[in-house]
């Protein structure tokens, strides 16, 4: 008798094969067979008629890094189908620590570049460890998916340089500690290791974080320090990235694939009609990486993701060139210049200059939806288009929208339209996702909390492909979200549905799949606020043999693995190694 059998479905395994009528058999948490199995008894028997059966999402970019401590399930991920999640990226992680002064700035740091609310930092995560390996064993027998991490340079320079790690290069002798401490966190599970030199990353203080501080020899040396463990990759963040790689950093990339002798991973490639020539240039940068014999690997979205922000707090208008000197100004003194005719003028032009970047993607103002409003002025313009309200004032969006968060002293939330919803952008992507160098994901899931929602981006795709857009097949799409992933992160048996695989699989309704609303909820340690969508169409998902969703509810069991490198995942080589 088996554990489990999931009977009468369609099988889409991963592979990129058509889906076929099978029954899937479970026990001991693997995958012991694949087709009729109507004479085979059952502990459970999960009926799936009319249902897709396929292997468990792997999300490749995320930071549930502090999340999972109070919140083992990783949600809303795993009610998206989500069953494999590997974090630490960007540079950041929450170990290696050498002092509770270490921890302090961590946490302050997180708050600044990954918008976690310092209030569940402090009451929702325990910051007993020091060691990365440590760090692991607080998680193992406690996490709901299969979580793997990567190690972060700026926790590695700041253990090793202290204050002194945002404030210049390292000497030898610190470079030669840090790789030593990567070393011993890859020998203890880390999955290798992630870095940032981007101009957003900015510390719990508004200066550059520690890796921004690093030399090109420091980050070489570090992503050396990997080709010496099985199972390891690399991953970073740039300037490049948001605004178009330069051919230095094109060199780097490739230098760092080289020096590794692994993949590089990058988040994220933004797609956008209005700015061909700088989506050509960095695919083709791909192409010029891999000419050398690296492996540079771009993460895209498949949709748009929402989001989420105001002229109160720290978002991404401080990104646009000349308003953080604006917006960072005490409240009073930003509302006075925000009033001030001139200072409008100024930055309206300069967020739709060249300078602005991929920036300048926020500047669609009449797209605008008003959220939350605070003021008696503002009643009933909540769920409003800015450039409806515009219309009937008879003034400019921009203007527009000033006046009404000025009503609100700033507090007023307002929902970005999205300028890049075409059809030449889309067919962009729909390009972009076949690139042999470009992987699905980017979801951020775990960080922003109030700002964006990224995680239903795995049912919100599976909802286009089935009864939107349709760029993909509903075959490619699980592949996407499934083999491919797991692929280039090396991990063992998982991303296909395979007989002795582990029973990572998630079952789905085709007709109904997709996600809820994004909304705001309050359930975050020390009463802080995250936005949060759940999803429609997910009967169940099953990590390692255990449903940890059913019926698009969770069943907090924990069943999920702490990927170890070597153990659980296994080397990728690059085409210099092939």
């Amino acid at each position: 008798m088996l554990d489990t059998i999931i009977r009468g479905g369609t099988v889409v395994d991963g592979t990129g094969a058509p889906g076929r009528q099978a029954d899937v058999g479970i026990e001991d948490g693997r995958i012991t067979a694949i087709g009729d199995l109507s004479s085979v008894e059952a502990a459970e028997v999960i009926d799936a008629t009319g249902k897709i059966v396929c292997p468990g999402f792997v999300d490749p970019h995320t930071h549930y890094d502090a999340q999972l401590f109070w919140d083992p399930g990783a949600t809303p991920s795993n009610l998206h189908g989500v069953t494999s999640a590997i974090m630490g990226n960007c540079g950041f992680t929450l170990a290696p620590l050498g002092s509770d002064e270490d921890a302090d700035y961590i946490r302050h740091m997180m708050v600044k570049v990954e918008g976690m609310p310092l209030e569940a930092l402090e009451t929702g995560v325990n910051w007993n460890w020091k060691t990365f390996g440590e760090y692991l064993d607080r998680l193992d027998g406690n996490v709901g998916i299969n979580v793997g991490a990567l190690v972060g340079h700026c926790a590695l320079r700041r253990m090793v340089m202290g204050d002194a790690s945002t404030s210049g290069e390292a000497t030898p002798e610190q470079i030669a500690e840090m790789r030593r401490l990567l070393e011993e966190s890859i020998q203890a599970g880390g999955l290798g290791f992630s870095t940032t030199r981007s101009f957003t990353h900015s510390d719990g203080e508004g200066e550059p974080v520690p890796s921004r501080h690093a030399s090109v020899d420091e980050v070489l040396e570090l992503c050396a320090a990997v080709a010496d463990y099985e199972g390891t990759t690399l991953e970073w963040v740039t300037d490049g990235c948001l605004n178009g790689f330069d051919d230095d950093e094109i060199t780097l990339m490739a230098d760092m694939s080289l020096a590794g002798r692994r993949p590089l991973n990058w988040n994220v490639l933004t797609i956008d009609s209005a700015r061909p020539e700088e989506y050509r240039h960095q695919l083709a940068a791909l192409d010029t990486t891999r000419e050398r014999g690296a492996q540079v690997v771009a993460l895209t979205m498949p949709v748009l993701v929402g989001m989420n922000m105001s002229f109160l707090t720290y978002c991404a208008l401080f990104m646009l060139p000349g308003w953080k000197e604006i917006l960072s100004l005490p409240l009073e003194e930003r509302m006075e210049k925000l009033r001030d005719p001139e200072v409008r003028r100024q930055l309206e032009e300069s967020a739709a200059s060249p300078e602005a970047g991929v920036f300048a993607r926020l500047t669609g103002w009449g797209l605008y939806e008003i959220g939350d409003t605070y003021s008696e002025a503002n009643e009933g313009l909540k769920g409003r288009k800015v450039a409806d309200i515009a219309r009937e004032r008879g003034v400019r969006d921009f203007y527009a929208l000033l006046d009404i968060v000025l009503e609100d002293d700033l507090r007023t939330v307002i929902w970005p339209g999205p300028t890049d919803d075409d059809p030449s952008s889309w067919l962009m992507r729909q390009a972009a996702w076949e690139h042999e160098n470009v992987l699905i994901g980017g979801s951020d899931a775990g960080a922003h909390l109030d700002r964006m929602a990224g995680a239903p981006y795995t049912t919100a795709w599976l909802d286009d492909t089935l009864h939107g857009r349709k760029l993909t097949s509903l075959e490619e799409t699980i592949q996407h979200l499934t083999q491919a992933p797991a692929r280039l992160f090396g991990l063992k048996e998982r991303g296909e549905l395979h007989e002795g695989w582990h029973a990572d699989v998630v079952v789905f309704d085709p007709t109904t799949v997709g996600s809820e609303e994004v909304v705001m909820v309050n359930d975050l340690p020390g009463g802080t606020k995250r936005l949060y969508a759940g999803s429609r169409g997910i009967d169940r998902v099953i990590v390692n043999g255990q449903t940890i969703v059913a019926d698009g509810q969770a069943t907090n069991a924990t069943p999920g693995v702490v990927f170890r490198a070597g153990r659980d995942t296994e080397t990728v080589k690059i085409p210099a190694d092939s």
